[in-house]
């Protein structure tokens, strides 16, 4: 075979497989697949916990309760952090589909900002309702109260990991296509973490204390 025909050959191939890239199925349909199953199973464990405490969840064992232990004003302040950064995602959302780099910055680090003023205020209660007494090993109640907050809590620290991690790729590339699917991404994380905060708030904390 002649080099003439090798090349040719060669070229060909190349061809194809350049052809082949450019036509393929884009892989954000699979990256958006792969993370709402990852967020089905995440409501699945959620639904889990919800399910252990709705269980466990009066079984005081002769040790403190929620509504002896439990402060709303505080637990009202943190949910106002979290509902609020929810709030300057969107803004950041909005920024972001207006291709404003420093405008999506900026509000995703105000979303941080939030995030860790809740994790910091989340951190004070566990602190707080240890030293009056309430530990996962103190009863029923304490195990599966500290599990589900603070499974809820290990996912919102989490998520600030990645809205660091993601503000520094965007500052180094800017809103590139994968960047902006990485925002989208984090974006339902967040507002999921919302929902299941709220339902956390109503049946762990109003009705611990009502």
């Amino acid at each position: 075979m002649s080099n003439h025909t090798i090349s040719a050959s060669a070229a060909g191939a190349v061809g194809q497989r350049e052809y082949h890239l450019a036509h393929e199925p884009h892989p954000e349909n699979g990256t958006s697949l792969g993370f709402w199953l990852y967020l089905m199973s995440d409501v699945l464990i959620f639904a889990a916990l919800f399910a252990t405490y709705g269980v466990l969840g009066r079984s005081y064992a002769g040790g403190p309760t929620g509504a002896e232990l439990f402060s709303l004003p505080l637990v009202a302040v943190n949910t106002a952090f979290l509902l609020v950064s929810s709030l300057t995602f969107g803004l950041a959302m909005l920024q972001k589909q207006k291709k404003n780099v420093g405008g999506t910055l900026l509000w995703l680090g105000v979303t941080g900002l939030l995030g860790l003023a809740f994790v910091a205020v989340e951190l004070y209660e566990f602190a707080h309702l240890i030293h009056e007494g309430l530990t996962p090993q103190t009863s029923a109640f304490g195990s599966a109260f500290f599990t589900l907050v603070g499974t809820h809590g290990l996912h919102v620290s989490f998520g600030l990991i990645w809205l660091v991690v993601l503000m520094v790729q965007i500052k180094q590339k800017g809103l590139i296509h994968a960047n902006v699917r990485r925002i989208n991404c984090l974006s339902m994380f967040w507002h999921f973490l919302d929902v299941v905060w709220i339902g956390v708030f109503t049946f762990v904390y109003l009705m611990g204390v009502l």
